[in-house]
């Protein structure tokens, strides 16, 4: 697959508890970033944060936080991640949704 060398990033940060029909929140994500063919995603755990709410989600708690932050990292054209973004945004109930700039480098696989 080829991307052009100026794409977009689409950054998702939602929360670990997050869920879409029992399955976790970015589980789905990614596996509809998949059967869009986008060229991939990275799923980050976050040891802290907070979002819309301000409640801080720590694992510095004596208990382990069980909402950890979770971002969700996707590189493709604007056209593949504004098409995606449109379907998967009404989906998601809490978070935030960013879009920026990405100049591409190299996008290649070893196999």
């Amino acid at each position: 697959m080829n991307i052009p060398q100026e794409g977009q990033l689409l950054r998702l940060f939602i929360g670990e508890r997050n869920r879409h029909r029992g399955q976790p929140l970015y589980e789905w994500i990614v596996i509809e970033a998949k059967k869009a063919g986008l060229a991939g995603a990275t799923v980050l755990r976050g040891v802290m944060g907070f979002g819309a709410n301000s409640r801080i989600h720590t694992t510095k708690i004596m208990r382990l936080s069980e909402d950890l932050p979770i971002i969700v990292e996707m590189v493709d054209t604007p056209e593949k991640l504004d098409a995606f973004l449109s379907r998967i945004g009404p989906v998601i109930g809490e978070g935030l949704a960013t879009l920026e700039k990405a100049d591409i480098q190299f996008y290649r696989s070893s196999e």
